[in-house]
């Protein structure tokens, strides 16, 4: 067996999925690629069943949210091959104003608690997932905090006003 490094693991999913793997990256040594929703699952299905890569562990679901981008809010995959030690980060960028992408849960049961949390805060709806509902916060909140459409302080917040540090 080779060592799997970045390099190779870009060749094996460049075979594989030709032009349905791209924006490929490598922030800090660690791989990162784009793909499409529909064809997520069988991008992390690929990474984690094939005998030469093993990515078997999810190590984490998240999103991030872009509000000044057309496809605002990023569906962030942290997947690990144990056995060779090596990590990539797969994105799928959402239309913001309705953000649906399908379960990881038939992959991994343990998606299903970092999906629940990724709808918390994001909004993500996971299609299929056996249990989506709210995590952490509670059920009759309407907005998804982690969203960037507030402003970050109060404009009518007293304690701010210059006058009171002597401008």
């Amino acid at each position: 067996m080779t060592k799997l490094n970045n390099e190779t693991l870009i060749g094996y999913l460049k075979q594989a999925f030709e032009s349905d793997v791209n924006g490929v990256e490598e922030p800090f040594g660690l791989l990162s690629i784009t793909t499409s929703k529909e064809k997520i699952l069988e991008v992390l299905a690929f990474l984690k069943t094939n005998k030469d890569l093993q990515f078997i562990y999810l190590t984490d679901i998240t999103a991030v949210h872009y509000p000044e981008q057309a496809l605002s809010i990023a569906v962030v995959y942290h997947v690990h091959s144990l056995v060779h030690n090596v990590r990539i980060r797969v994105k799928v960028f959402l239309d913001g104003t309705k953000p649906e992408i399908p379960s990881a849960t038939s992959l991994w049961n343990g998606a299903n608690w970092m999906e629940r949390e990724t709808y918390d805060f994001f909004g993500v709806i996971f299609q299929g997932h056996p249990d989506l509902r709210r995590i952490l916060n509670v059920d009759e909140m309407e907005v998804f905090p982690m969203r960037k459409e507030y402003p970050l302080e109060d404009p009518n917040r007293v304690d701010k006003k210059d006058f009171f540090f002597g401008r």
